[in-house]
């Protein structure tokens, strides 16, 4: 039996996979909308608008790089943190917000090009998952087999969770989407009076939200009944957090963006930290153990 690296958790289980390649997924779809139908609205005067006085057109675009973002964090989450994984995730974000500032010269716009943006999103995101997925297969059998060698054991995609700095990966991009989380429902412009600003603002937000207690029960290192109702009500309280705060008047948000904030935050390096007597190592053994027993 091959045993995992220290400091490596296996490859990440289907589940985690899933959510995570699902958020980055929508995370497109948010984009592309923000391009094709959130941009044009506010610029009815062409598309070099921003220059003119009463400028209105930046929330789009803010509210399109928050959702790069989270197809970012989202392709890290489908990783499990594994730093072979983060990379692509992180270059892939990078190129996609260049990618923006060309395609919003181009003036996209109706239901034709959001399908053409959101299949390409896909296809990035797709080409990416599987090119980390190659990667981990090339670390060698025993890295696609498992402890046990042998499909359907305690193998790579049956890891209850993550370990070592790759639990620390996590942990890291569940705070950075907690505060992009704040940032997202803060956005606004010169007159706050755009009806779709409000419930664009909100939905990325919560779509940020999502990425954050995912990464942070991802990052935990046991997932019993009370860190799952700990994650539950981080969520639940991090949804009336971001609605009150947009209900504040544009003037008044900043204090309670940064309450909701430090709440997020908090809550985050709680829920993913070792119970109490139990450290990394001891989880790592723990759950060793178990391989070997079944």
């Amino acid at each position: 039996m091959m045993p995992t690296p220290a400091g490596h958790a296996p490859r990440p289980g289907v589940g985690l996979a899933a959510v995570g390649t699902g958020l980055a997924a929508l995370a497109v779809v948010f984009w592309a909308v923000g391009m094709t139908v959130l941009q044009p609205l506010t610029e009815p005067l062409g598309p070099w608008s921003e220059k003119l006085p009463g400028d209105r057109s930046h929330w789009p675009r803010d509210l399109r790089f928050l959702a790069l973002m989270a197809v970012a964090s989202g392709l890290v989450l489908a990783g499990g943190g594994r730093r072979s994984r983060a990379l692509p995730a992180v270059l892939l974000g990078g190129g996609a917000m260049a990618v923006d500032v060309a395609v919003d010269r181009i003036d996209l716009t109706g239901p034709g090009a959001t399908v053409l943006l959101v299949v390409l999103g896909w296809l990035a995101v797709g080409v990416t998952v599987v090119l980390g997925v190659r990667r981990d297969t090339a670390a060698g059998p025993a890295a696609v087999a498992g402890p046990t060698g042998a499909a359907g054991g305690a193998g790579p995609y049956r890891a209850g969770g993550v370990v070592g700095r790759d639990r620390a990966v996590l942990t890291g991009v569940s705070c950075v989407t907690a505060v992009l989380a704040v940032v997202a429902v803060l956005a606004g412009a010169p007159t706050d009076r755009e009806p779709e600003l409000g419930p664009a603002a909100l939905t990325t937000g919560l779509l940020l939200l999502a990425s954050t207690v995912a990464g942070a029960l991802a990052a935990a290192p046991a997932r019993g009944q009370t860190r799952i109702a700990a994650a539950v009500g981080l969520a639940v309280a991090g949804v009336v957090g971001l609605w009150l705060v947009r209900l504040v008047g544009p003037g008044d948000r900043l204090m309670p963006a940064v309450v909701l904030g430090t709440v997020l935050v908090v809550g985050v390096m709680l829920l993913a930290r070792p119970a109490a007597g139990q450290g990394p190592g001891r989880v790592a053994s723990s759950r060793s153990a178990r391989a070997e027993r079944r």
